[in-house]
């Protein structure tokens, strides 16, 4: 018998397709908890940017080992930070294509990355060609520039794939003019919470119709997406991070607010003016106990870190010391450790047309990345390791083969932390226990294969739900 694992991402412009033996994969998994599931998303690693709805960025399927690999480039002319894989096996992508930034929606072919279908999207914000989620029914949950969608797929009589828009419910009246949503994510009572860019935060529940709103503080915006638990919605803003419930008469209700450094401005290597971290719920005993992300301080960002119940501090730990310290990235959280990487620096394309300048104007990108661990008695926290890895995605951590997944950015000059558009980049595996990268492996060099600080190659090789065993006979 023979065994293969098939993993899939998109890139800058293409979808990649990496194969590899799955004997080096059979590691148990790791019974760290992870935040529970959420009965009305997809499956847990696989159906959100960031693994789960709790924002975890971490899984329990195995990456590819260290076995032989192979890759496969298939040019879909888009950004796709986006991939999502649902029940049925067929990876879905958010991409924006380059082309008129339109976002899209792609339906891959789960053997070779190849789009079966696609479905343009109404254009927006930027983020709301970003962020999504995979539901219950494999459906895509996306918010387009003028309502909420839910695009399905299926199979035509003759043979081919198609997607389309199965339900939607207008936003209209929640989202103000000349705003647009930025974060997605489904609680526990089926409802859709989001979060728009001008500060605005709520939920639509299509089984009744109602959409309810909360208009935090003014002169907050919000960057990045929600995360949902069962204890409420997480949305960090460009000055506070916020525990978000649903009050006895349904509306939108603030359970705590945490107020954190943002700094004398927006970093280079940073999206915005505030915290780079879509907030992230862990813990050691239900897998929410804590949340946690990265403030804007300088020279040296912090990780924070709150109980979930009430919002009451744990600590506050200088990051990314060794490095770049800035942050665009959510951290991983599983069981009392966390995970922050460096974008400082990092070279974007573009910005969002409100970011600002930064401060300073421009750095290079030296990379960096640490490990923070909560006491075991929930009294504060330690640094464990902080080492200058060049993370060029948004990493995953697999408890299925204890190891962090992401991308490298290596420099075409070696020894410079100066970017060039000849710089190769590198899928690696970094051993949580000391940060040591102890496998790697060559993608290709130049923008096709620029991870952009982002998922969508940045899964590579662990796990989406994209991990698929084929077992053969032989």
């Amino acid at each position: 018998m023979r065994s293969v694992i098939s993993l899939r991402v998109a890139a800058v412009a293409a979808a990649v397709l990496f194969s590899v033996g799955a004997a080096s994969a059979t590691a148990c998994p790791d019974r760290v908890p992870l935040p529970p599931h959420n009965p009305y998303a997809g499956p847990d690693g696989t159906a959100t940017m960031h693994a789960d709805t709790g924002s975890s960025d971490a899984t329990r399927l195995p990456g590819p080992g260290t076995g032989p690999l192979t890759s496969h480039l298939t040019a879909l002319a888009a950004a796709c930070p986006t991939v999502l894989d649902g029940s049925d096996g067929h990876p879905v992508a958010l991409c924006t294509t380059h082309a008129g930034r339109i976002p899209t929606a792609y339906l891959l072919d789960p053997r070779t990355g190849a789009p079966l279908a696609h479905l343009p999207l109404t254009k927006g914000s930027l983020l709301g060609g970003v962020y999504a989620y995979l539901d219950n029914r494999d459906r895509l949950v996306v918010v387009d520039g003028n309502r909420d969608l839910r695009v399905a797929h299926r199979k035509a009589p003759d043979g081919t794939w198609q997607l389309y828009v199965d339900r939607s419910l207008s936003l209209a009246r929640a989202v103000p003019a000349g705003d647009a949503v930025v974060g997605l994510s489904p609680d526990w009572h089926g409802r859709v919470w989001f979060a728009t860019g001008g500060g605005v935060a709520g939920f639509a529940d299509d089984r009744t119709g109602a959409v309810r709103t909360l208009a935090l503080p003014a002169g907050e915006h919000i960057a990045n997406s929600t995360s949902t638990a069962p204890q409420g919605t997480l949305v960090s803003t460009t000055h506070a991070t916020y525990l978000l419930t649903a009050a006895a008469d349904g509306t939108p209700h603030i359970r705590w607010r945490q107020a954190y450094d943002r700094g004398p401005g927006r970093k280079p290597g940073q999206l915005s003016w505030g915290t780079g971290s879509t907030p992230t719920f862990f813990g050691p005993r239900t897998g929410t106990d804590y949340v946690t992300l990265v403030d804007n301080a300088a020279p040296t960002v912090n990780l924070l870190v709150y109980r979930t119940g009430d919002g009451t501090p744990v600590c506050k730990v200088p990051v990314l010391k060794a490095g770049g310290s800035g942050s665009e990235n959510s951290p991983i959280g599983a069981g009392r450790s966390v995970y922050v990487a460096s974008t400082y620096g990092y070279p974007y394309p573009a910005l969002p047309p409100d970011a600002g300048p930064s401060v300073p104007p421009s750095a290079p990108f030296t990379g960096g990345m640490s490990r923070v661990d909560v006491r075991r008695d929930g009294r504060g926290c330690d640094l464990k390791w902080d080492t200058t890895v060049r993370s060029a995605a948004v990493p995953r951590l697999s408890l299925g083969d204890h190891h962090i997944h992401t991308v490298l950015r290596e420099p075409a000059t070696p020894g410079s932390d100066e970017p060039s558009p000849r710089d190769r980049f590198t899928y690696a595996q970094i051993a949580p226990d000391t940060g040591t990268v102890t496998h790697t492996f060559p993608l290709g060099a130049g923008a096709p294969y620029d991870t952009l600080q982002q998922v969508g190659v940045g899964v590579l090789a662990y796990v989406q739900r994209c991990v698929r065993m084929n077992v053969q006979s032989k």
